[in-house]
């Protein structure tokens, strides 16, 4: 008995030392080697200084920019350490509620719209942290953002264009815009 117990012990120590050390530490080696942007957190830097990751929404409410998704995680959007969806169903009023206050806040930041409104600008994702946006939910926005920067609308859907990814190896997902990306590129126009 005592056998078998010191050898159940042993593979636990062992397993424990291969899964839990060696796999964790080749596994973050090999990727640092082969992805080393993403293995550090796919990280935008501006003036040498780290702003965002690429894969993790911003917060931006000044209407001077593009809005990202709404995020899940409150109070603090975009908390990583939050990260989950509100699991509200469609008939929830606290989900109706939620969409109905957002609706009021991009028709009161842009008045003149009467665009219908992308959905992915009123609703969060599961994970409440997307980075991304629909190319709807960018040009819906580019007036706004091109009046109050006093900019020509063309040049900001020009922008927004440049900025949107197609599907990954072409099948996968739906195009995107990263809302981050986008929002630094339009502050480069004014710096140039």
């Amino acid at each position: 008995m005592f056998k078998l117990l010191r050898q159940s012990l042993l593979m636990l120590l062992v397993m424990t030392v291969i899964t839990g050390v060696l796999y964790p530490l080749a596994a973050t080696g090999l990727s640092r080697l082969a992805f080393r942007h993403q293995a550090d957190g796919s990280l935008v830097e501006k003036d040498g200084k780290p702003i965002g990751s690429e894969l993790i929404g911003q917060s931006f409410d000044d209407p001077r920019y593009f809005w990202g998704r709404p995020s899940a995680t409150s109070p603090n959007p975009y908390n990583g350490g939050a990260s989950a969806g509100s699991n509200l169903g469609p008939n929830n009023p606290a989900l109706v509620d939620a969409v109905k206050q957002r609706i009021a806040a991009l028709r009161a930041a842009d008045p003149g719209n009467t665009a219908p409104l992308p959905v992915d600008l009123v609703t969060a994702s599961a994970s409440g942290l997307d980075p991304d946006i629909s190319p709807a939910a960018a040009q819906y926005q580019a007036a706004r953002v091109a009046r109050l920067r006093k900019l020509d609308p063309k040049q900001v859907m020009a922008l927004v264009r440049r900025h949107t990814q197609g599907r990954q190896l072409g099948v996968l997902g739906e195009p995107r815009v990263n809302v981050l990306q986008l929002n630094l590129a339009l502050d480069a126009l004014r710096e140039h």
